[in-house]
């Protein structure tokens, strides 16, 4: 699995740690990711168990945020959504989540 640098993470996720690392071993673990759409939709949300399919293996996404369940996953993209908006003007996820890595690492 790949993770965003500054991964989005849900107010009832209680050790992120624990669960990136069980995802990186697609391990069981019952939580809901949040990932950069491969096609032209922005992100898409999958529960962690999708992700266990031999495809994903090989063709690992990009994880931009985790949370327990379905409707935080959706108050995340809500939060993306809003700082891309602020930010940007607009909403092109995508674009702003790639800005925003590279502003960061520009700072650091």
């Amino acid at each position: 699995m790949k993770f965003y640098k500054y991964l989005y993470i849900g107010d009832t996720v209680t050790n992120p740690q624990k669960v990136k690392r069980k995802l990186k071993r697609h391990a069981g673990v019952q939580v809901y990711v949040i990932t950069i759409a491969s096609s032209r939709d922005q992100l898409e949300i999958y529960h962690s168990a999708y992700l266990k399919q031999k495809y994903y293996r090989y063709h690992p996404p990009v994880i931009v945020g985790i949370a327990s369940n379905y409707e935080e996953a959706v108050e995340i993209i809500i939060k993306i959504t809003r700082e891309a908006l602020e930010a940007t003007g607009n909403c092109n996820l995508k674009e702003y989540l790639k800005q925003k890595a590279k502003q960061n690492a520009n700072m650091e």
